[in-house]
């Protein structure tokens, strides 16, 4: 049996490897960092006093990891999450070397209880890793509980069936780019991605037009293109073959100084450049990042995953699959793009074209001899070089959002407000089409959740705004509405009325004020400015609510004449409110109460009783449609 300090490595690639081996001993799983090189991610049991449960929870993660192939990254979380949960036991517990998910003594669910106490006093507040570790112990906890071979304290389950016993916490979120700064963003990067191709273009016909060094000579930079090219040699080789910097052809210091090479550096100056001449660098691949997730409005850790097997184009489109690993989710997305000849052909773009298709295409044609080379296939849409001790390197582009995105911004002079973040660009995008899609939220969020939109994107500058401009036109359109209603004209106005100032200004010409006066424009409780241009309807339609809504309008004019319809009208108001709960009649006649009191408030009291005896001694009725009688009765 292996004793302490013995190492039983465990490879999560090789499932067929039993996991039981690694009984003691340090904990392995083999796993890949974003940039596609490969971690090894470890934990020793042996470090801990309490060594049982450690190991425990370590052969736990080991057969997750393995089938589940996380990420390094994740894998760091699962280690951390054991560390910090073991060190806490070895601190805590009277006696850690019993310590055993099987055993009831020690008390673990009073150690797990303590632990989520502590945990989030050694983050800042709001943070997200306590919620991160505690989730990351309960699916290793719940993980052994499931086995059927594994005995573990029933007193366990309810942590692992209940609450987490942690808030999420929060994250500050980005803010999307203003258009002027996307604008300068996108022009700048189709800038570079179109000399950068014209510089590649450059390389490869140069290297067309060269020979083997070996053969034809070290000093033509043509023969050393050649050579990088065909992976006909080494970078040994050609630094073994190259002639002394004062040696060197002018040409060649020419070349060196135009790439912005320092020549003193010598023949690693020469190597450099012959890589930067033929393939992409990270800092050469940023601008097609830029423009793909503007294009696209996809995250940049989907467009970063793209290869050729996700590209399908067609006539004047381009089909795209898209894989987001957070939410296991993939989705295909067409992109049009315009003709490149024929009718609807652009020949001299005015601004950078956001077109898919194209892009893509500039990506593959860079790509696909170094994945040749290489011997990668599908080929990757981001494929990056550089050198390394042992000659070219090659792999995918980081996903992470800030690789290299300041440093390229620098070099171009681009500044922006706020952080330099691409995730901002994904922003922008949603932001458009929250404007496009009149805020309709099922539209906005058709690559991901609804709730994900609310928590991560609702919150931006612009849409604020624009809920904002929402409320502000909302609240002036129901303020005016209150605001508009009837003109209450006393004894001395109307008598006032006429040719002149008075009816000018409330918009009544000779031929209106002669209606009123005789009565043609009375609608009941009101007269009418006229029915047949009603805010409630069609221009040319009798008006359809009158008299019932006359007090909410603004072309109504209240004469003496209507005193009794007011009276009786706020007399059937009040009957109408003992008939309706409050809130259905304060919204169906709340405001017309309103106006109505208002109405007669501004008569004195001997025309009000001038009025009641007319009713009196008329038998007068309300002048409603038949209609009207139907919902008051209802």
């Amino acid at each position: 049996m292996p004793r302490r300090g013995e190492y039983t490595e465990v490879d999560a690639r090789a499932p067929s490897q039993p996991v039981a081996l690694a009984r003691v001993g340090v904990r392995q799983v083999v796993a890949s960092e974003a940039n596609g090189q490969r971690a090894v991610v470890t934990v020793d049991p042996g470090e801990f006093g309490c060594a049982v449960l450690a190991a425990e929870l370590a052969d736990e993660w080991v057969e997750l990891a393995s089938g589940a192939r996380f990420s390094a990254s994740n894998n760091r979380q699962y280690r951390q999450a054991i560390r910090d949960f073991c060190s806490h036991i070895d601190a805590s517990v009277p006696r850690p070397r019993t310590a055993s998910l099987a055993e009831r003594d020690p008390d673990l669910h009073l150690a797990v209880t303590e632990w989520l106490r502590v945990l989030p006093t050694r983050y800042a507040a709001g943070s997200r890793t306590p919620g991160w570790l505690a989730s990351r112990l309960r699916i290793l906890v719940g993980r052994r509980i499931a086995h059927p071979d594994r005995a573990v304290d029933t007193r366990m389950d309810g942590w692992v069936g209940g609450a987490l016993g942690l808030r999420r916490g929060q994250t500050q979120e980005l803010d999307e780019f203003s258009r002027a700064d996307k604008k300068k963003l996108i022009a700048a990067a189709w800038t570079d991605a179109l000399a950068v191709r014209a510089r590649l273009r450059a390389g490869w016909e140069a290297a067309a037009a060269g020979a083997d060094p070996r053969t034809e000579g070290w000093a033509d930079l043509r023969n050393l293109l050649w050579a990088v090219a065909n992976g006909a040699c080494s970078f040994r080789e050609i630094s073994a073959g190259l002639p002394g910097r004062s040696r060197w052809p002018a040409e060649l210091h020419d070349q060196l100084q135009a790439a912005g090479l320092d020549t003193r550096s010598g023949k690693l100056a020469v190597s450099r450049h012959l890589v930067n001449q033929l393939f992409l660098s990270t800092f050469d691949l940023q601008p097609y990042r830029i423009l793909l997730v503007a294009a696209t409005g996809r995250t940049p850790e989907e467009v970063t995953a793209l290869t050729e097997d996700d590209v399908e184009f067609g006539p004047r489109s381009v089909m795209i699959d898209f894989t987001k690993n957070r939410a296991r989710s993939r989705t295909r997305q067409s992109f049009s793009t315009p003709p490149a000849t024929g009718e609807g052909a652009v020949l001299h773009p005015a601004k950078p074209r956001l077109d898919a298709a194209l892009i893509v295409r500039m990506l593959l044609e860079a790509n696909r001899p170094l994945a040749a080379q290489a011997g990668i296939s599908p080929v990757p849409l981001f494929l990056r070089t550089g050198l390394a001790a042992s000659g070219l390197s090659v792999s995918r582009m980081n996903r992470l959002s800030g690789s290299g995105l300041i440093d390229w911004m620098a070099a171009r002079g681009v500044s922006v407000e706020g952080v330099p973040d691409i995730r901002r660009l994904r922003k922008s995008v949603k932001v458009e089409k929250a404007v496009a899609y009149r805020g309709r939220v099922s539209d906005i969020a058709d690559d991901h959740s609804v709730e994900t939109f609310r928590r991560h994107y609702a919150h931006g500058t612009t849409l604020r705004v624009i809920a904002g401009d929402v409320i502000t036109t909302a609240q002036r359109h129901w303020f005016t509405q209150a605001l508009d209603g009837p003109v209450v004209l006393t004894p001395e106005a109307e008598e006032s009325l006429g040719p002149g100032r008075v009816a000018a200004a409330l918009g009544l010409t000779a031929d209106d004020v002669e209606k009123l006066r005789t009565g043609q424009l009375d609608m009941g409780v009101s007269s009418c400015r006229d029915p047949f241009d009603s805010p409630y309807g069609r221009t040319g339609q009798l008006c359809p609510v009158a008299p019932t809504r006359c007090l909410e309008c603004r072309n109504a004019f209240v004469l003496p004449s209507n005193l009794p319809q007011l009276l009786l009208f706020a007399a059937h108001l009040e009957r109408l409110k003992q008939q309706l709960s409050p809130t259905h009649f304060h919204t169906l006649w709340g405001q017309s109460r309103v106006n109505v009191a208002e109405a007669i408030r501004s008569h004195t009291d001997a025309e009000i009783a001038a009025a009641r005896s007319q009713i009196n001694d008329q038998c007068l009725t309300l002048h409603l449609p038949l209609a009207s009688h139907v919902e008051f009765d209802a």
